[in-house]
Protein backbone atom coordinates (compact mmCIF):
# COMPACT_ATOMS: atom_id res chain seq x y z
CA UNK A 1 0.00 0.00 0.00
CA UNK A 2 1.23 3.40 -0.33
CA UNK A 3 1.25 4.45 2.65
CA UNK A 4 3.78 1.27 4.32
CA UNK A 5 5.75 2.28 1.42
CA UNK A 6 6.60 6.15 1.84
CA UNK A 7 6.77 4.90 6.03
CA UNK A 8 9.71 2.40 4.50
CA UNK A 9 11.23 4.94 2.71
CA UNK A 10 10.95 7.85 5.14
CA UNK A 11 12.75 5.39 8.14
CA UNK A 12 14.80 2.93 6.23
CA UNK A 13 15.68 4.06 2.51
CA UNK A 14 15.16 3.25 -1.07
CA UNK A 15 14.71 -0.46 -1.51
CA UNK A 16 17.19 -1.57 -3.91
CA UNK A 17 15.48 -2.19 -6.71
CA UNK A 18 14.07 1.86 -7.06
CA UNK A 19 16.06 4.14 -8.99
CA UNK A 20 18.48 6.16 -7.64
CA UNK A 21 17.35 10.08 -6.87
CA UNK A 22 19.42 11.79 -8.92
CA UNK A 23 18.65 9.67 -11.67
CA UNK A 24 14.90 10.24 -11.27
CA UNK A 25 15.85 13.69 -11.68
CA UNK A 26 17.67 14.49 -14.10
CA UNK A 27 14.92 12.25 -16.30
CA UNK A 28 12.19 14.34 -15.03
CA UNK A 29 14.05 17.39 -16.41
CA UNK A 30 14.99 16.26 -19.78
CA UNK A 31 11.64 14.94 -20.04
CA UNK A 32 9.96 18.12 -18.31
CA UNK A 33 12.65 20.59 -20.60
CA UNK A 34 11.15 18.45 -23.53
CA UNK A 35 7.19 19.24 -22.61
CA UNK A 36 8.29 23.25 -22.31
CA UNK A 37 9.91 23.13 -25.54
CA UNK A 38 7.04 21.21 -27.01
CA UNK A 39 4.45 23.61 -25.46
CA UNK A 40 6.38 26.18 -26.55
CA UNK A 41 6.80 25.72 -30.11
CA UNK A 42 3.05 25.00 -30.24
CA UNK A 43 2.40 28.31 -30.12
CA UNK A 44 -0.88 29.99 -28.77
CA UNK A 45 -4.60 28.87 -28.53
CA UNK A 46 -7.64 30.48 -29.98
CA UNK A 47 -9.69 30.65 -27.30
CA UNK A 48 -12.43 32.98 -28.85
CA UNK A 49 -15.44 30.84 -29.59
CA UNK A 50 -18.26 32.40 -32.10
CA UNK A 51 -21.32 30.48 -34.15
CA UNK A 52 -20.32 30.94 -38.02
CA UNK A 53 -23.93 29.67 -39.43
CA UNK A 54 -24.56 31.54 -42.44
CA UNK A 55 -21.31 33.11 -42.99
CA UNK A 56 -19.60 33.11 -46.49
CA UNK A 57 -16.05 31.65 -46.75
CA UNK A 58 -13.59 31.94 -49.51
CA UNK A 59 -10.22 30.40 -49.02
CA UNK A 60 -7.49 28.76 -51.21
CA UNK A 61 -4.77 26.55 -50.47
CA UNK A 62 -7.92 24.69 -48.59
CA UNK A 63 -7.08 21.08 -48.86
CA UNK A 64 -3.47 20.22 -47.71
CA UNK A 65 -1.83 21.95 -44.83
CA UNK A 66 -2.85 24.99 -42.62
CA UNK A 67 -5.25 25.83 -44.92
CA UNK A 68 -6.90 22.44 -44.55
CA UNK A 69 -6.88 22.44 -40.72
CA UNK A 70 -8.56 26.23 -41.38
CA UNK A 71 -11.39 24.64 -43.52
CA UNK A 72 -12.11 22.21 -40.85
CA UNK A 73 -12.59 24.61 -38.27
CA UNK A 74 -14.23 26.94 -40.00
CA UNK A 75 -16.79 24.09 -41.20
CA UNK A 76 -17.22 23.03 -37.65
CA UNK A 77 -18.15 25.61 -36.79
CA UNK A 78 -20.86 25.81 -39.37
CA UNK A 79 -19.56 28.38 -42.24
CA UNK A 80 -19.99 27.96 -45.56
CA UNK A 81 -16.91 27.14 -47.10
CA UNK A 82 -16.06 27.76 -50.84
CA UNK A 83 -12.64 26.22 -51.62
CA UNK A 84 -10.86 27.53 -54.76
CA UNK A 85 -8.78 25.03 -56.11
CA UNK A 86 -6.60 24.44 -59.23
CA UNK A 87 -8.03 21.85 -60.04
CA UNK A 88 -11.84 21.63 -61.37
CA UNK A 89 -14.59 19.80 -58.69
CA UNK A 90 -15.29 16.85 -60.32
CA UNK A 91 -11.46 15.91 -59.75
CA UNK A 92 -11.22 12.47 -57.62
CA UNK A 93 -8.84 13.37 -55.17
CA UNK A 94 -11.29 17.13 -54.25
CA UNK A 95 -14.72 14.97 -54.79
CA UNK A 96 -13.32 12.62 -51.58
CA UNK A 97 -11.68 15.31 -49.60
CA UNK A 98 -14.78 17.37 -49.61
CA UNK A 99 -17.15 14.38 -49.03
CA UNK A 100 -14.53 13.42 -45.91
CA UNK A 101 -14.49 17.04 -44.88
CA UNK A 102 -18.19 16.79 -44.78
CA UNK A 103 -18.67 13.91 -42.88
CA UNK A 104 -15.93 14.74 -40.34
CA UNK A 105 -17.55 18.38 -39.55
CA UNK A 106 -21.37 17.66 -40.36
CA UNK A 107 -21.61 20.43 -42.54
CA UNK A 108 -22.85 19.57 -45.98
CA UNK A 109 -22.31 23.17 -46.85
CA UNK A 110 -18.65 22.88 -48.26
CA UNK A 111 -17.78 23.19 -51.96
CA UNK A 112 -15.24 24.00 -54.51
CA UNK A 113 -14.66 26.25 -57.65
CA UNK A 114 -11.69 26.16 -59.64
CA UNK A 115 -9.22 28.92 -59.76
CA UNK A 116 -5.52 28.52 -61.06
CA UNK A 117 -3.79 31.20 -59.29
CA UNK A 118 -0.63 30.73 -61.93
CA UNK A 119 -2.84 31.45 -64.55
CA UNK A 120 -4.38 35.54 -64.34
CA UNK A 121 -7.02 34.73 -66.97
CA UNK A 122 -7.96 31.61 -64.57
CA UNK A 123 -8.48 34.24 -61.53
CA UNK A 124 -10.25 36.91 -63.91
CA UNK A 125 -12.39 33.96 -64.93
CA UNK A 126 -14.21 33.22 -61.11
CA UNK A 127 -14.03 37.02 -59.60
CA UNK A 128 -15.97 37.99 -62.78
CA UNK A 129 -18.49 35.38 -62.30
CA UNK A 130 -18.81 36.00 -58.63
CA UNK A 131 -18.86 39.95 -59.08
CA UNK A 132 -21.32 40.07 -61.57
CA UNK A 133 -24.10 38.21 -59.68
CA UNK A 134 -26.91 40.10 -59.05
CA UNK A 135 -27.74 40.73 -56.12
CA UNK A 136 -24.28 40.47 -55.22
CA UNK A 137 -23.39 37.74 -52.82
CA UNK A 138 -23.07 37.21 -49.36
CA UNK A 139 -19.22 37.14 -48.67
CA UNK A 140 -17.75 37.49 -44.79
CA UNK A 141 -14.40 36.51 -45.22
CA UNK A 142 -11.69 35.86 -47.69
CA UNK A 143 -8.82 33.70 -46.79
CA UNK A 144 -5.92 33.93 -49.13
CA UNK A 145 -3.56 30.10 -47.75
CA UNK A 146 -2.35 29.14 -51.20
CA UNK A 147 1.22 29.49 -51.48
CA UNK A 148 4.62 27.81 -53.14
CA UNK A 149 7.67 27.36 -52.82
CA UNK A 150 10.76 26.23 -55.16
CA UNK A 151 13.27 24.20 -53.18
CA UNK A 152 16.69 25.01 -52.48
CA UNK A 153 19.09 24.32 -55.50
CA UNK A 154 15.95 23.92 -57.82
CA UNK A 155 16.02 26.74 -60.87
CA UNK A 156 13.77 29.33 -61.82
CA UNK A 157 10.44 28.68 -63.28
CA UNK A 158 8.03 30.50 -64.91
CA UNK A 159 4.04 30.18 -65.19
CA UNK A 160 2.64 29.89 -68.67
CA UNK A 161 2.09 33.30 -68.87
CA UNK A 162 5.73 34.22 -68.27
CA UNK A 163 5.86 34.96 -64.25
CA UNK A 164 7.67 33.95 -61.58
CA UNK A 165 5.81 31.38 -60.06
CA UNK A 166 6.41 31.96 -56.53
CA UNK A 167 5.87 35.87 -57.13
CA UNK A 168 2.87 35.04 -59.73
CA UNK A 169 0.72 32.03 -56.86
CA UNK A 170 1.79 33.92 -53.32
CA UNK A 171 1.47 38.04 -54.10
CA UNK A 172 -0.22 38.90 -57.88
CA UNK A 173 -2.60 36.64 -58.14
CA UNK A 174 -4.00 37.73 -54.61
CA UNK A 175 -3.77 41.33 -55.49
CA UNK A 176 -5.37 40.49 -58.74
CA UNK A 177 -8.57 38.28 -56.94
CA UNK A 178 -8.98 40.92 -54.19
CA UNK A 179 -8.58 44.14 -57.07
CA UNK A 180 -11.44 42.39 -58.90
CA UNK A 181 -13.68 41.47 -56.06
CA UNK A 182 -13.25 45.25 -54.41
CA UNK A 183 -16.67 45.99 -55.88
CA UNK A 184 -18.09 42.66 -54.18
CA UNK A 185 -16.01 43.53 -50.81
CA UNK A 186 -17.87 47.00 -50.75
CA UNK A 187 -21.42 46.12 -51.76
CA UNK A 188 -21.97 44.13 -48.08
CA UNK A 189 -24.23 45.61 -46.08
CA UNK A 190 -23.22 47.69 -43.15
CA UNK A 191 -23.38 45.93 -40.48
CA UNK A 192 -21.66 42.64 -42.13
CA UNK A 193 -18.20 41.64 -40.59
CA UNK A 194 -15.97 41.56 -43.51
CA UNK A 195 -12.15 39.86 -43.32
CA UNK A 196 -9.47 39.82 -45.82
CA UNK A 197 -7.51 37.35 -43.93
CA UNK A 198 -3.77 37.26 -45.81
CA UNK A 199 -1.19 34.31 -44.01
CA UNK A 200 2.02 35.30 -44.20
CA UNK A 201 5.30 34.53 -42.92
CA UNK A 202 8.63 36.17 -40.46
CA UNK A 203 10.47 35.32 -43.74
CA UNK A 204 9.80 38.95 -44.97
CA UNK A 205 11.86 40.40 -42.86
CA UNK A 206 15.23 39.08 -44.85
CA UNK A 207 13.60 39.83 -48.50
CA UNK A 208 15.84 42.37 -50.36
CA UNK A 209 13.47 45.53 -51.02
CA UNK A 210 10.77 45.61 -53.29
CA UNK A 211 13.02 47.74 -55.64
CA UNK A 212 13.74 45.22 -58.26
CA UNK A 213 10.33 43.90 -58.37
CA UNK A 214 8.83 47.23 -58.47
CA UNK A 215 10.88 47.74 -61.93
CA UNK A 216 10.74 44.73 -63.63
CA UNK A 217 7.35 43.55 -62.08
CA UNK A 218 8.70 39.97 -60.57
CA UNK A 219 12.69 40.83 -59.61
CA UNK A 220 15.93 40.60 -61.17
CA UNK A 221 17.00 37.07 -62.23
CA UNK A 222 20.18 37.35 -61.61
CA UNK A 223 20.30 37.63 -58.08
CA UNK A 224 17.15 35.33 -57.88
CA UNK A 225 17.25 32.42 -55.30
CA UNK A 226 14.01 30.15 -54.05
CA UNK A 227 14.33 31.83 -50.97
CA UNK A 228 15.00 35.37 -51.43
CA UNK A 229 12.16 35.14 -53.76
CA UNK A 230 9.97 33.44 -51.36
CA UNK A 231 10.49 36.11 -49.20
CA UNK A 232 10.03 39.07 -51.51
CA UNK A 233 6.72 37.93 -52.39
CA UNK A 234 5.70 37.83 -48.41
CA UNK A 235 6.72 41.27 -48.11
CA UNK A 236 4.72 42.62 -51.00
CA UNK A 237 1.71 40.73 -49.85
CA UNK A 238 1.77 42.46 -46.27
CA UNK A 239 2.11 45.91 -48.46
CA UNK A 240 -0.66 44.80 -50.32
CA UNK A 241 -2.13 44.49 -47.28
CA UNK A 242 -1.36 47.52 -45.77
CA UNK A 243 -2.59 48.95 -48.90
CA UNK A 244 -5.62 47.34 -49.53
CA UNK A 245 -6.86 48.40 -46.57
CA UNK A 246 -6.12 52.50 -46.98
CA UNK A 247 -8.36 51.49 -50.28
CA UNK A 248 -11.48 49.92 -48.52
CA UNK A 249 -11.66 52.98 -46.42
CA UNK A 250 -11.05 55.53 -49.12
CA UNK A 251 -14.69 54.34 -50.11
CA UNK A 252 -17.62 56.49 -49.78
CA UNK A 253 -20.60 54.12 -49.27
CA UNK A 254 -23.83 55.08 -50.85
CA UNK A 255 -25.18 55.18 -46.99
CA UNK A 256 -22.32 57.35 -46.28
CA UNK A 257 -21.66 54.46 -43.40
CA UNK A 258 -18.02 53.71 -42.75
CA UNK A 259 -16.47 51.16 -44.61
CA UNK A 260 -16.92 47.45 -42.33
CA UNK A 261 -14.20 45.45 -44.39
CA UNK A 262 -10.97 44.87 -42.39
CA UNK A 263 -7.67 43.68 -43.92
CA UNK A 264 -5.57 41.34 -41.09
CA UNK A 265 -1.88 39.93 -42.01
CA UNK A 266 -1.59 36.83 -39.75
CA UNK A 267 2.25 34.57 -39.23
CA UNK A 268 0.92 31.46 -38.25
CA UNK A 269 4.55 30.53 -38.06
CA UNK A 270 6.63 27.25 -38.74
CA UNK A 271 4.81 24.39 -39.59
CA UNK A 272 4.94 20.69 -40.85
CA UNK A 273 3.13 21.57 -43.35
CA UNK A 274 3.71 20.03 -47.59
CA UNK A 275 5.20 23.02 -48.31
CA UNK A 276 8.02 22.76 -45.71
CA UNK A 277 8.30 19.12 -45.96
CA UNK A 278 9.31 19.74 -49.76
CA UNK A 279 11.35 23.10 -48.42
CA UNK A 280 13.70 20.83 -45.90
CA UNK A 281 13.65 17.70 -48.40
CA UNK A 282 14.99 19.91 -50.89
CA UNK A 283 12.64 18.36 -53.53
CA UNK A 284 14.47 15.21 -53.14
CA UNK A 285 14.18 11.59 -52.38
CA UNK A 286 17.60 11.70 -50.68
CA UNK A 287 16.17 14.66 -48.58
CA UNK A 288 12.94 13.08 -47.83
CA UNK A 289 14.54 10.17 -46.07
CA UNK A 290 16.64 12.48 -44.27
CA UNK A 291 13.82 13.99 -43.32
CA UNK A 292 11.59 10.86 -42.19
CA UNK A 293 14.95 9.96 -40.32
CA UNK A 294 14.85 13.10 -38.26
CA UNK A 295 11.10 13.82 -38.41
CA UNK A 296 11.31 13.81 -34.20
CA UNK A 297 12.93 16.87 -34.69
CA UNK A 298 10.63 18.77 -36.58
CA UNK A 299 7.94 17.66 -34.23
CA UNK A 300 9.58 18.74 -31.77
CA UNK A 301 10.18 22.34 -32.58
CA UNK A 302 7.54 23.03 -35.77
CA UNK A 303 4.00 23.10 -35.18
CA UNK A 304 1.42 20.84 -36.57
CA UNK A 305 -1.37 22.31 -39.14
CA UNK A 306 -4.07 22.25 -36.54
CA UNK A 307 -1.98 24.86 -34.21
CA UNK A 308 -0.62 26.71 -36.66
CA UNK A 309 -4.42 27.77 -37.49
CA UNK A 310 -4.82 29.24 -34.67
CA UNK A 311 -3.84 32.21 -35.25
CA UNK A 312 -5.72 32.65 -38.60
CA UNK A 313 -8.82 31.42 -36.72
CA UNK A 314 -8.20 33.95 -33.97
CA UNK A 315 -8.31 36.63 -37.11
CA UNK A 316 -11.34 35.66 -38.25
CA UNK A 317 -13.31 35.31 -34.93
CA UNK A 318 -11.84 37.65 -32.20
CA UNK A 319 -14.16 40.78 -31.99
CA UNK A 320 -10.88 43.05 -30.95
CA UNK A 321 -9.82 43.07 -34.38
CA UNK A 322 -12.57 45.56 -35.81
CA UNK A 323 -11.23 47.65 -33.29
CA UNK A 324 -8.78 50.66 -33.98
CA UNK A 325 -7.61 51.47 -38.07
CA UNK A 326 -5.53 49.86 -40.34
CA UNK A 327 -4.23 46.60 -41.19
CA UNK A 328 -3.49 44.11 -38.31
CA UNK A 329 -0.47 41.75 -37.95
CA UNK A 330 -1.50 38.84 -35.47
CA UNK A 331 0.92 36.47 -34.30
CA UNK A 332 0.20 33.79 -31.57
CA UNK A 333 -3.23 35.14 -31.35
CA UNK A 334 -2.28 38.64 -29.93
CA UNK A 335 -1.44 41.89 -32.76
CA UNK A 336 2.43 42.72 -32.97
CA UNK A 337 4.04 45.11 -34.79
CA UNK A 338 5.67 44.96 -37.98
CA UNK A 339 9.74 44.22 -38.07
CA UNK A 340 9.99 46.12 -41.29
CA UNK A 341 9.25 50.20 -42.00
CA UNK A 342 8.67 49.37 -46.11
CA UNK A 343 5.78 47.55 -45.12
CA UNK A 344 4.09 51.10 -43.76
CA UNK A 345 5.98 52.74 -46.61
CA UNK A 346 3.07 54.64 -48.82
CA UNK A 347 5.47 55.69 -51.24
CA UNK A 348 6.40 52.15 -51.47
CA UNK A 349 3.04 50.81 -51.62
CA UNK A 350 1.88 53.04 -54.36
CA UNK A 351 5.00 52.19 -57.14
CA UNK A 352 4.38 47.95 -56.25
CA UNK A 353 0.15 48.85 -56.89
CA UNK A 354 1.27 50.67 -60.03
CA UNK A 355 3.75 48.05 -61.37
CA UNK A 356 1.51 45.07 -60.61
CA UNK A 357 -1.09 46.69 -62.25
CA UNK A 358 0.93 47.57 -65.34
CA UNK A 359 2.07 43.85 -65.37
CA UNK A 360 -0.88 42.16 -65.18
CA UNK A 361 -2.43 44.57 -67.90
CA UNK A 362 0.73 43.84 -70.34
CA UNK A 363 0.84 40.28 -69.65
CA UNK A 364 -3.40 40.04 -70.04
CA UNK A 365 -3.23 41.68 -73.17
CA UNK A 366 -0.56 40.20 -74.25
CA UNK A 367 -2.76 36.28 -73.60
CA UNK A 368 -5.76 37.30 -75.04
CA UNK A 369 -3.91 37.80 -78.04
CA UNK A 370 -2.14 34.81 -77.94
CA UNK A 371 -5.68 33.14 -77.36
CA UNK A 372 -7.44 34.94 -79.93
CA UNK A 373 -4.65 33.40 -82.51
CA UNK A 374 -5.22 30.17 -81.24
CA UNK A 375 -9.12 30.61 -81.76
CA UNK A 376 -8.77 31.68 -85.10
CA UNK A 377 -6.22 28.78 -85.66
CA UNK A 378 -8.87 26.19 -83.99
CA UNK A 379 -11.46 27.62 -85.80
CA UNK A 380 -8.94 27.45 -89.14
CA UNK A 381 -8.48 23.52 -88.65
CA UNK A 382 -12.10 23.38 -87.82
CA UNK A 383 -13.38 24.95 -90.96
CA UNK A 384 -10.66 23.04 -92.66
CA UNK A 385 -12.19 19.69 -90.94
CA UNK A 386 -15.45 20.25 -91.91
CA UNK A 387 -14.68 20.46 -95.99
CA UNK A 388 -12.32 17.59 -95.46
CA UNK A 389 -15.45 16.26 -94.16
CA UNK A 390 -18.17 17.86 -96.53
CA UNK A 391 -15.85 16.67 -99.82
CA UNK A 392 -15.40 13.05 -98.36
CA UNK A 393 -18.97 13.47 -97.94
CA UNK A 394 -19.63 14.29 -101.34
CA UNK A 395 -16.87 11.99 -102.79
CA UNK A 396 -18.53 8.87 -100.71
CA UNK A 397 -22.07 9.80 -102.07
CA UNK A 398 -20.77 9.87 -105.61
CA UNK A 399 -18.88 6.71 -104.94
CA UNK A 400 -22.10 5.22 -103.56
CA UNK A 401 -24.19 6.53 -106.89
CA UNK A 402 -21.46 5.11 -108.70
CA UNK A 403 -21.53 2.02 -107.52
CA UNK A 404 -25.62 1.52 -107.27
CA UNK A 405 -25.54 2.50 -111.27
CA UNK A 406 -22.90 -0.08 -111.75
CA UNK A 407 -24.78 -2.39 -109.29
CA UNK A 408 -28.08 -1.42 -111.31
CA UNK A 409 -26.53 -2.10 -115.07
CA UNK A 410 -24.94 -5.36 -113.88
CA UNK A 411 -28.33 -6.25 -112.53
CA UNK A 412 -29.40 -5.00 -115.93
CA UNK A 413 -27.17 -7.38 -118.10
CA UNK A 414 -28.02 -10.28 -115.46
CA UNK A 415 -31.38 -10.23 -116.47
CA UNK A 416 -30.98 -9.49 -119.99
CA UNK A 417 -28.37 -12.46 -119.73
CA UNK A 418 -31.20 -14.75 -118.18
CA UNK A 419 -33.38 -13.06 -120.41
CA UNK A 420 -31.82 -14.51 -123.22
CA UNK A 421 -31.18 -18.03 -121.89
CA UNK A 422 -34.35 -18.34 -121.59
CA UNK A 423 -34.98 -17.23 -125.26
CA UNK A 424 -32.45 -19.54 -126.49
CA UNK A 425 -34.25 -22.51 -124.35
CA UNK A 426 -37.62 -21.66 -125.47
CA UNK A 427 -35.83 -21.88 -128.93
CA UNK A 428 -34.33 -25.11 -128.64
CA UNK A 429 -37.46 -26.52 -126.82
CA UNK A 430 -39.30 -25.30 -130.26
CA UNK A 431 -36.32 -26.91 -132.38
CA UNK A 432 -36.64 -30.11 -130.71
CA UNK A 433 -40.51 -30.00 -131.20
CA UNK A 434 -40.51 -29.32 -134.55
CA UNK A 435 -38.05 -32.87 -134.94
CA UNK A 436 -40.43 -34.41 -133.33
CA UNK A 437 -43.20 -33.80 -135.59
CA UNK A 438 -40.93 -34.26 -138.97
CA UNK A 439 -39.88 -37.51 -137.31
CA UNK A 440 -43.22 -39.00 -136.88
CA UNK A 441 -44.46 -37.18 -140.34
CA UNK A 442 -41.63 -39.67 -141.90
CA UNK A 443 -42.73 -42.62 -139.90
CA UNK A 444 -46.12 -42.44 -140.91
CA UNK A 445 -45.49 -42.01 -144.30
CA UNK A 446 -43.22 -44.99 -144.19
CA UNK A 447 -45.64 -46.91 -142.71
CA UNK A 448 -48.35 -45.58 -145.95
CA UNK A 449 -46.10 -47.09 -148.37
CA UNK A 450 -45.69 -50.18 -146.85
Amino acid sequence: MPIPFIGTILFEGFPPWFPEPWNIAKAGTALGALFLTKWYASGAVCLTEKNLHGRVILITGGTSGIGAATVFELAKRGAQVVLLTHVAPSDPFLVDFIEDMRERTENQLIYAEQVDLSSLHSVRQFATRWVDNLPARRLDTIILCAATMTPPGHARTETAEGIEQTWMVNYLANFHLLGILSPAIRAQPFDRDVRIILPTCSSYISSPPLDAAITTGTGNKKDWTPTRAYARSKLALMVLGKAYQKHLDAYKRPDELPMNARVVLVDPGLARTPGMRRWLSRGTVWGLLMYVVLYALSWLFLKSSEMACQSILYAVLDGSILRGSGAKLIKECIEVNCARKDVDDEEVAKKLWEASDKLIEKTEKEQALLRAAEKAERERREKEEKREREVKEQKDEIEALVGAIKKGKAKGAQKEREKGVDIQGKEREKEKGKGGKKAKGSSSSGKIGR
